[in-house]
């Protein structure tokens, strides 16, 4: 494995630049193993449709005095994490609008131009920035996403250029 001062293994390929090439299936290095897949879903049928139903975690009770009621949210997010990698959260206390307004900020940041995201390219020591990739090792299987990472706690890992 190389260190995370060095430069990624591999030339980065941006997913976004992938999707746009009018590529005929997903290329092998982001097919997880059947192994490493989600495992548990539900399948309801409802108006000949078939819905999965993904975790739904309600993190009203994750600053809770009550240590039961604390630990059942930690449980339900650690499950949501190792089973299917990503859930749904509710009542997180972020307003409605702030939301809607980051979302925007990132649609606009998304929708550039791929050479002007490239100036905010990330790199293997911090992973801060504009990437397609998580983790240094050569050959690993990739997520299929390009993703704009920040640090925000603590506030000593934040590079704000």
């Amino acid at each position: 494995m190389m260190s995370c001062a060095q430069a990624w293994p591999e030339p980065i390929v941006r997913v976004q630049a992938l999707a746009e090439s009018g590529l005929t299936s997903i290329p092998s290095c982001y097919i997880k193993p059947r192994s490493q897949r989600p495992t548990k879903t539900t399948f309801a049928t409802q108006n000949d449709h078939d819905h999965i139903n993904i975790p739904v975690i309600d993190l009203e009770h994750l600053s809770s005095e009550d240590p039961v009621l604390r630990e059942t949210v930690l449980k339900r997010v650690s499950e949501a994490c190792r089973e299917w990698g990503f859930f749904q959260v509710v009542n997180h206390g972020i307003s409605h609008e702030l939301m809607e307004s980051a979302k925007e900020v990132w649609r606009e940041f998304f929708n550039l131009p791929l050479e002007v995201k490239e100036e905010f390219a990330n790199s293997p020591s911090t992973y801060e920035g504009y990437g397609s990739r998580l983790g240094v090792k050569k050959g690993a299987i990739l997520d299929w996403s390009d993703y704009f990472f920040l640090h925000s706690m603590p506030p000593s890992l934040r590079n704000q250029a």
